[in-house]
């Protein structure tokens, strides 16, 4: 008798344990996962830290919490591949460890943003500084690509040092951090010479990473048109691509240049990376409209970026949708293409099993503007707006405090306060039975 009192018991705590098997359920919500094409109103539910299972239906009686996302847009975690994180208190180290760059954790998770790429802050010389004390201690995954220049943006002289261009200790850097430093990265180089793009593609062959290029002062001596057909290798990334700095417009078409059109041929990623001084009305318009839009949305976020045009990765998604990007292309710009670039395809989508990085969005209708950096602005009609973030699994931001009880001035009972239920309040009109044009 005692052993089938304790069968009983045990069989009971098993039935009670699966009664609720998912710690979080995210019913209603209209997903859309670029990766796996799922386009539709759909339930995701989510247990250590994965997406454990997606359907038309799952029952709510097996979460432990349930958020009803009925008039949300529900995405893979959103992925910034170009900013600017390396942040610290010194102004003469700029970008590397100085006071150009943001933290992490105060910006992203506000904008559905779960992983952020850093574009070259530091290199060699410092990134495991930058690893210490940033990455390691960030709630948001920070990955990198490390400049190769191993002092990094520390500003122009050690920009222009090409003595510190330096692809050995670059490629040793990457391959202690495999995973972490995704790619190698060159920017702001002056020089009429090669040089900066060679090593920069060299670490990057050797380490079997992409390279991210931020072409620097345009030069004959270096044209674009070489950099797309000679230098770079497919899978390699140009960023700032409508800066218009660089040779990148046909000026009679107003098209991609034909330098654009090589490079995508041979399969270059172009990333948009407004930043403060990257993105031009004048090409991008006539650029989307020729079939040329962006691989990747990018916002190249740093302390000026982030209070002028650019303002974040949301901010420039809905820009980019103004002028006519469809919904899910914008989608897939944020989360499987940029995970894609950086060779991290566990990232940026919803599999079952996957990292349970979610982005809960709203779709607002009104009037907006979008600015460029000639401070032009261009009228748009929709703006998503982060309502929450999921990342690994657990709750980061919470806009309107969906996760939350609801306070009263009357005594509530025990059941009360043990509501798994928590819904988006108030609701917007405007979202209402929301389905996507996409």
């Amino acid at each position: 008798m005692p052993k089938l009192s304790l069968a009983l018991f045990l069989t009971g705590l098993v039935m009670i344990a699966r009664a609720q098997p998912y710690a979080l359920l995210i019913k209603g919500g209209y997903v859309i996962d670029p990766k796996t094409a799922l386009h539709d109103t759909l339930d995701i539910a989510v247990e250590n830290g994965r997406i454990f299972r997606i359907a038309k239906h799952i029952d709510p009686r097996q979460a432990a919490k349930i958020i009803d996302a009925r008039d949300a847009i529900v995405c893979p975690g959103l992925i910034d591949i170009h900013t600017h994180v390396f942040f610290g208190a010194d102004p003469d180290r700029e970008y590397d460890g100085g006071t150009e760059g943001v933290i992490p954790d105060n910006f992203a998770p506000r904008e559905g943003v779960t992983t952020v790429v850093d574009a070259g802050s530091s290199g060699w010389r410092d990134f495991e500084v930058f690893k210490r004390r940033v990455i390691d201690r960030s709630q948001t995954r920070v990955l990198a690509f490390l400049n190769i220049v191993g002092h990094g943006m520390r500003g122009d002289t050690y920009e222009q040092n090409v003595a510190d261009m330096d692809a050995g200790p670059a490629t040793t850097m990457a391959l202690k951090h495999p995973g972490t430093i995704v790619g190698i990265k060159t920017a702001h180089f002056a020089g009429p010479e090669w040089i900066a793009v060679e090593r920069a593609t060299t670490a990057g062959r050797e380490a079997d990473i992409p390279v991210m290029v931020d072409f620097g002062v345009d030069h004959a001596t270096r044209p674009i048109y070489d950099l797309m057909t000679k230098k770079l290798r497919p899978g390699d990334i140009y960023t700032h691509m409508y800066s218009g700095l660089r040779q990148e417009q046909d000026p009679k078409t107003l098209g991609p240049s034909k330098a654009f059109v090589e490079g995508r041929k041979r399969v270059i990623y172009f990333d948009l990376g407004t930043g403060g001084g990257s993105f031009n009305w004048s090409l991008a318009i006539p650029m989307v409209r020729d079939g040329f839009p962006p691989d990747s949305f990018s916002t190249d976020l740093h302390i000026r970026s982030m209070n002028s045009a650019t303002k974040d990765l949301l901010n420039v998604t809905s820009k980019m949708m103004a002028i006519g990007v469809p919904l899910q292309e914008a989608i897939a710009s944020v989360t499987s293409c940029p995970a894609h670039q950086v060779k991290r395809d566990d990232l940026g989508n919803l599999s079952e099993a996957s990292v349970a990085d979610i982005a809960v969005l709203r779709l607002v209708k009104g009037d907006f503007g979008f600015t460029d950096m000639k401070n032009l602005r261009v009228e748009g009609h929709e703006k998503l707006v982060a309502e929450l973030t999921i990342k690994d699994g657990k709750i980061v931001y919470d806009l309107n405090g969906v996760e939350s009880q609801p306070w009263t001035s009357s005594p509530q009972s025990p059941e009360d306060h043990q509501s798994r239920w928590t819904t988006f309040a108030p609701r917007s009109p405007d979202m209402h039975g929301l389905k996507p044009k996409i």
